[in-house]
């Protein structure tokens, strides 16, 4: 084997190597999320001090200060939540990356008439960036899809935000 043919495995094996730590990071943020948004300083670990939150129809949050007050406040309207994310597309490139993921979320929504059980999907955009070996969220895109009511499902009733 050439020395070029070493070098160009060990950027592609850097590359898948890169890719799986993004998937478990990307997990593990959201496992921090379902366990009631409670661990707040662990969550903001997981964005680069200026990041960005952007939700659409929720807002958009710039800097861990407005995302730790954003996910403080998640639990008042959404007391549950169970993050399905699949289909991951990520592309690395050097110490960036971007990524594409679907969501699939079932989630228990208070509001005027009690709780509701409710279906969402969105799908994420994302960057991430590298620092100090850890893959962090530069941004964190949420196009949402829809949101239903568990007893009527997408099929009879959704509204897309």
């Amino acid at each position: 084997m050439s020395s070029m043919d070493v070098e160009e495995l060990a950027k592609r094996l850097q590359v898948l190597e890169d890719i799986e730590a993004i998937k478990k990071m990307k997990a593990e943020f959201h496992s921090l999320c379902d366990e009631g948004y409670k661990d707040l300083d662990g969550i903001m670990d997981f964005f680069v001090a200026d990041g960005v939150w952007d939700g659409e129809a929720f807002g958009t949050y710039k800097g861990r200060a407005a995302i730790r007050a954003l996910f403080a406040d998640v639990p008042k309207t959404l007391p549950f939540v169970r993050h399905q994310i699949m289909n991951p597309i990520v592309k690395v490139d050097g110490d960036t990356a971007t990524g594409q993921w679907y969501l699939f979320q079932p989630t228990t929504m208070l509001g005027e008439d009690g709780a509701q059980a409710v279906w969402g999907s969105a799908k994420y955009d994302e960057t991430y960036v590298r620092v100090n070996g850890k893959w962090k969220f530069q941004r964190l895109g949420v196009t949402l899809g829809f949101w239903t009511s568990y007893d009527q499902g997408w099929a009879k009733e959704w509204t897309i935000l």
